[in-house]
């Protein structure tokens, strides 16, 4: 599945990932925009954002039954999206708006995500090192989504069963 890629510009105030405390700004946002992107006929997957100097990237994924999504569906909720943050200016500072479908290798934003692919290798960074067992001292894991609970994520790593707690969750991605 191929992304599909919108630039804008616009205002935001900070980073966005899994277990970041900015991600309430990013839940915000998701917030502000479900309702239009839903009606617009597609799923709002998740929203990314990246700090890079002064300018940052706000990405929004979006994906589709069916099909896939088109570069039509991504022109459409650009617009869209471009006209809420227009008159509601939820954020400040520049940014890059992005639109694109969340690919092959997606990235995870939600635990219900990371459910839906039980059974699929992960790629996953904490925020922070583990501090107790013996995966400690290690930031990044790879394996098989074994279970999803309400706190914390169980993946097979070789031999070993991880559990990693959705707070401590940096960035996820499915690999294939």
């Amino acid at each position: 599945m191929a992304h599909f890629l919108f630039w804008g510009f616009g205002f935001w105030p900070a980073g966005r990932a899994i277990g970041e405390n900015v991600s309430h700004s990013s839940d915000r946002i998701a917030e502000l925009i479900r309702p239009t992107v839903t009606a617009l006929g597609v799923e709002l997957w998740g929203v990314e954002h990246i700090v890079q100097g002064r300018h940052s990237v706000l990405r929004i994924f979006i994906d589709k039954e069916g099909d896939g999504v088109t570069i039509d569906d991504c022109e459409r909720v650009s617009r869209q999206i471009s006209g809420i943050f227009d008159v509601e200016d939820p954020i400040a500072g520049e940014y890059n708006l992005e639109v694109s479908s969340p690919g092959m290798d997606r990235p995870l934003f939600e635990r219900e995500q990371f459910a839906r692919y039980i059974g699929s290798i992960v790629a996953i960074r904490l925020g922070s090192p583990l501090t107790v067992g013996e995966l400690s001292g290690r930031r990044k894991f790879k394996g098989e989504i074994l279970q999803v609970d309400e706190d914390a994520l169980s993946i097979q790593i070789d031999d070993k069963e991880v559990v990693l707690p959705f707070s401590a969750i940096d960035k996820a991605n499915l690999v294939y």
